[in-house]
């Protein structure tokens, strides 16, 4: 079943204030904290993807967010 996100849309990167176009992770950093992140602050910051990491999204064409990885 598809799981899409519930909040509000994200606009910029927690970490690195970049728009987030067409992916974000909604994740946990080494550092603790859980951010919304572009794919390059994941790369750098992020613990993974799964139950207890985080979860990767992908924009859709009507605007909606859905689950694609975590």
């Amino acid at each position: 079943m598809a799981q899409y996100w519930q909040g509000k849309n994200p606009e910029h990167c927690d970490l690195c204030a970049d728009p987030i176009r067409n992916v974000f992770i909604d994740g946990k950093t080494f550092k603790g904290p859980w951010a919304t992140m572009d794919e390059k602050c994941h790369r750098n910051f992020g613990v993974g993807l799964g139950t207890g990491k985080g979860q990767k999204y992908e924009k859709q064409a009507d605007g909606s967010w859905l689950k694609v990885e975590g």
